[in-house]
């Protein structure tokens, strides 16, 4: 018979987590020398050594991936995993890291990101999709960029006008995911951006792709963060509370935005489900929900399809504070990618930020009484979404 998904419910904990940013956008470091930084303090987080790694998940389009990763620090994997789905890799790194410690073919597994787009060379908007190689198959170049598209906000500009005209939301809608998010930056020492945003100065921002404007869209800075997780057993036996992984679930629609099925509708919909249905939870039992963020229609698309609210009503369901620092589904408490960081793959802070809620260090931004959170990522343009689900217990 098949295995049943719900099996793997409580069977894996992320037990070491580290994370970096910084107020000014750079970081003084290479992104190999982050790497190595964020798996050294995720493993000294959890008690743990390099010595105890045997499995490696990163996703690195640049390099060899885990293969240079693993030879710069040493260790020699026997579950490895460059996955690549843009800003939710790691989240689906959290779903195959899951399955592998689950069935024994490793005993710790190590998930890393690091970029340095600031820093680390001239940072133009879009060029990563001007740039692509013209003797490689491009459907973006064939079918989409000789139309004048701005990338990558065009696509999410397009995925806002059709929500806005099919169900009513407006600017001001979008501003409040924008205004609360900032809510949260402004306790986090590290945010990129801390100062008190108003929904008038949203609106009031740059236009750049109607109708989203500059504030409606992420930082671009340099960021690194890792997560370590092992099995529930070994687990409970290590220096943090563990933050057990209930459920987890991935699924994506297309590539280019042109092919979008539906520009109202993300895979969150069926990646939300099949995370929660594993975990035995529904919308209403997550305290903390840390989602993508790379623009304000990305997170209100999420938060519909991952069914805190009905598809249209997005827009009425953020309103109210809805979403800030005391409302009734905290959201982003970090600061998010429009606030705190976004060095281009925003998934592994969204892990991160969720398994410290659930342990209850997160500081000033710490959520009281947070027994389950939501992390979900999203990766191209609204086209892969992985949701993985944690919890301070390891059934529900």
């Amino acid at each position: 018979m098949p295995a049943d998904p719900s099996d793997l419910r409580g069977k894996v904990a992320v037990v070491g987590v580290a994370d970096i940013a910084s107020p000014s956008g750079r970081l003084d470091k290479t992104m190999a020398e982050l790497e190595a930084m964020m798996v050294k303090e995720a493993l000294n987080d959890a008690g743990l050594t390099l010595q105890d790694v045997d499995g490696l998940f990163t996703a690195r389009s640049e390099s060899m991936g885990t293969l240079d990763l693993a030879e710069r620090l040493g260790v020699h994997p026997t579950v490895t995993d460059t996955t690549m789905t843009g800003g939710s890799s790691f989240e689906v790194h959290v779903e195959h890291a899951a399955a592998a410690l689950a069935l024994g073919l490793c005993e710790v597994a190590v998930v890393v990101y690091a970029s340095t787009p600031r820093s680390g060379g001239a940072y133009r908007p879009g060029q990563a999709y001007r740039d692509w190689n013209p003797s490689r198959p491009s459907p973006m170049l064939e079918w989409e960029q000789p139309y004048g598209i701005s990338l990558p906000m065009g696509a999410y500009a397009l995925a806002a006008s059709r929500h806005m005209a099919e169900f009513g939301t407006t600017r001001e809608d979008l501003a409040e995911i924008a205004v609360s998010t900032r809510q949260w930056a402004a306790m986090n020492p590290r945010a990129r951006y801390r100062d008190p945003l108003t929904a008038e100065e949203v609106l009031a921002s740059k236009p750049l792709c109607e109708p989203l404007h500059k504030l409606d869209c992420c930082v671009v800075t340099d960021g690194a963060g890792a997560i370590v997780l092992t099995r529930a057993d070994r687990a409970r036996q290590l220096k943090q509370p563990p933050a057990y992984v209930l459920g987890a679930g991935t699924h994506h629609t297309h590539s280019i935005i042109s092919q979008m099925p539906d520009l109202t509708v993300t895979a969150g919909k069926v990646s939300g489900a099949r995370a929660m249905a594993m975990a035995g939870i529904r919308p209403a039992d997550v305290d903390v929900l840390e989602t993508y963020d790379s623009f304000t229609i990305t997170a209100l698309l999420s938060i519909e399809d991952l069914g805190f609210c009905k598809k249209g009503e997005g827009g009425r369901f953020v309103r109210n504070g809805t979403l800030r620092p005391g409302g009734r589904l905290p959201t982003n408490t970090n600061g998010g990618g429009l606030s705190y960081t976004h060095p281009g793959m925003y998934g592994i802070f969204l892990l991160v930020e969720a398994a410290r809620q659930i342990r209850g260090t997160s500081g000033q931004n710490q959520v009281e009484g947070v027994d389950i959170a939501v992390a979900h990522g999203s990766g191209g343009f609204l086209s892969a979404m992985s949701t993985v689900v944690l919890g301070s217990e390891a059934t529900t």
